[in-house]
């Protein structure tokens, strides 16, 4: 039944390869997003941020007041706390291009939220005069004009002032794209153009023995600003990502039309073979062949053809996946669960296509077949 009409069979297969691709690929481009949505929190790696209570995502800066640094240090609980310092400002290069970047100001002293992947370079050369840290996306965007590819030692200006380059570090893309640039909290209130509140974050540690949420609460009890853990605030984003963007719709539209077509094609595909076929599988029958044993032939067909499907289209996405992940301009973030719903999915769709021909079947007469 499945190889006697070759292009019906290449068609079946294609059919579930391209809704397998379809679904995988653009759930792991999604994913991939969100990901890059909460970058920063994974970079910075604080167990709890401290926010303005206006705040609903980490890429949402509403400024906190000076004074807030004092009073959530003196929250019980608290082992320790320091500031943080965001914003997106302009990098004028050599070539006389300019270039956004992410400004992140580390606690002078410990230098807490720094990146924890140093490519090359020293952490502690933050403590020298103009310096910054940049990352492999600010290497690819700051070479821009230049010979070579901006290294250490190399210089470039933030609002007309000086920032030299004392290491590159590997940190993860965010969702702006921008790259992100380190330097001390003071010196990046120096370098930002002057404002009234500068303090845009409070990282805090818990003290040992304590849960994480208990302190949140306390500080958020005690203060009055709103404190994330890190997953809650990972959570928090996602959600304003979802409720506040078409980015969800987009995509999930998309992988419902893979699961449709999916659906479509292969369903009417494998009716086509068993009707093709009646007059085989009725002579089955008329030889004692049960209604569950040509059941059970057509699902083992069905499923034969989608675990091939599965395959070929998850291979490929894959492929994509590696590509885009090699070269670090498209978002891909593949976890286990979505090739397991993928599977789920295609293990639906076979089935639905092996219980349309099922259906024919059981209403088949075998004395029609002798007749005819």
């Amino acid at each position: 039944m499945l190889t006697g009409d070759r292009a019906k069979y290449l068609l079946l297969v294609s059919a579930l390869s391209f809704a397998a691709l379809l679904m995988t690929q653009q759930a792991s481009v999604f994913l991939g997003l969100l990901r890059w949505s909460t970058a920063t929190i994974r970079n910075t790696q604080a167990e709890i941020w401290v926010v303005d209570p206006l705040v609903e995502q980490v890429n949402e800066v509403q400024p906190l007041r000076d004074t807030d640094l004092g009073r959530v240090r003196s929250v019980k609980g608290v082992e320790w706390a320091v500031p943080l310092y965001f914003s997106i400002q302009t990098a004028r290069l050599e070539s006389g291009k300019f270039k956004p970047v992410q400004l992140m100001g580390l606690d002078p002293q410990t230098l807490i939220g720094a990146p924890t992947r140093m490519t090359e370079g020293r952490l502690e050369s933050l403590w020298q005069a103009n310096s910054v840290i940049i990352d492999q996306v600010g290497v690819e965007r700051l070479s821009a004009g230049m010979d070579r590819p901006i290294g250490i030692g190399d210089s470039f200006e933030i609002n007309d002032h000086e920032a030299k380059i004392v290491g590159i570090c590997q940190a993860e893309r965010s969702f702006f794209g921008y790259p992100y640039v380190y330097t001390t909290y003071d010196r990046a209130v120096t370098i930002a153009p002057p404002v009234r509140k500068t303090l845009s974050y409070i990282l805090v540690k818990a003290q040992s023995g304590l849960s994480l949420e208990e302190v949140a609460r306390n500080i958020e009890k005690e203060t009055g600003l709103k404190a994330f853990t890190e997953s809650e605030f990972n959570i928090s984003t996602i959600r304003w990502y979802f409720e506040n963007t078409g980015i969800p719709i987009s995509f999930g539209t998309t992988i419902l039309l893979g699961f449709l077509v999916g659906v479509a094609v292969s369903g009417q595909t494998f009716y086509s073979f068993v009707l093709e076929n009646l007059p085989h599988l009725g002579a089955l029958k008329a030889m004692g062949a049960s209604n569950r044993t040509l059941r059970h032939m057509l699902l083992v067909q069905a499923l034969f053809v989608g675990s091939i499907g599965y395959g070929v289209g998850v291979g490929l996405a894959s492929i994509f996946g590696r590509i885009a992940i090699t070269t670090e301009r498209l978002p891909f973030y593949m976890p286990p669960y979505v090739l397991v719903i993928t599977f789920l999915a295609i293990l639906f769709i076979c089935t639905f296509a092996a219980l349309l021909g099922i259906r024919k079947v059981q209403k088949l007469d075998a004395a029609e077949v002798f007749r005819a």
